[in-house]
């Protein structure tokens, strides 16, 4: 096993948990959270900083000078004038890269798909489902009334378009951004675990 698997999700969807299962069956590293620890340690920024910035969409437009600073190493001058917003995505996009080259593993969200663009060993999943079993699920995870546990859905997927869309080439959710896309409302988390990790074996077999 040496492919590395990205997860795009909507909220309510299951994605990090059948992120979790895949990376089980494979026993590898699922990457959520513990990305926002890595890029911590490495950028030099306190953890509660990455959190509040966590896949948030930023509100200066400055995308071009974030292209820039990746695209041709940091420039000491842009980086300091730079808004937080982008020195956390550029700490969360450098850890990314290096965890891909490290291991194998499965990482959730965060622009990830778009990091690791240029690595042929990955497979770019998004996971979405249906309003109807979002809401349920939501309703349970956090203890809410339908009301609440569908808006929540609603701010938390604006929220996840608006980071991805600016700080990406493509499109959040559309299908030609991932290599497969799952309603896991269809298959259930389980299924849809299956039916990924079917498709990983596959994506494997005809690399090796």
């Amino acid at each position: 096993m040496n492919t590395v698997i990205t997860i795009g999700r909507q909220f309510g969807s299951g994605g990090r948990e059948i992120g979790e299962k895949v990376a089980e069956y494979f026993g590898i590293k699922c990457y959520d959270n513990e990305l926002l620890s890595r890029a911590a340690k490495e950028s030099g920024f306190c953890e509660e900083m990455l959190e509040n910035h966590d896949e948030r969409p930023t509100n200066s437009f400055l995308y071009n000078l974030v292209m820039d600073t990746y695209s041709f190493g940091y420039n000491a001058s842009h980086f300091v004038d730079m808004p937080i917003s982008h020195k956390v995505f550029l700490a969360q996009f450098d850890a990314i890269k290096k965890i891909a080259k490290e291991e194998p593993c499965i990482i959730v969200g965060r622009c990830a798909d778009y990091a690791l663009s240029d690595m042929k060993n990955c497979v770019h999943v998004f996971i979405y489902g249906n309003e109807e079993c979002k809401t349920k699920r939501i309703m349970q995870k956090y203890n809410l009334d339908a009301v609440k546990a569908k808006d929540m859905c609603i701010k938390k997927d604006k929220q996840r378009q608006s980071y991805y869309n600016y700080y990406s080439s493509k499109k959040w959710g559309r299908a030609d951004s991932y290599d497969l896309c799952i309603n896991s409302s269809v298959l259930g988390v389980d299924g849809t675990v299956k039916l990924l990790v079917q498709y990983i074996e596959d994506f494997e077999a005809k690399n090796s």
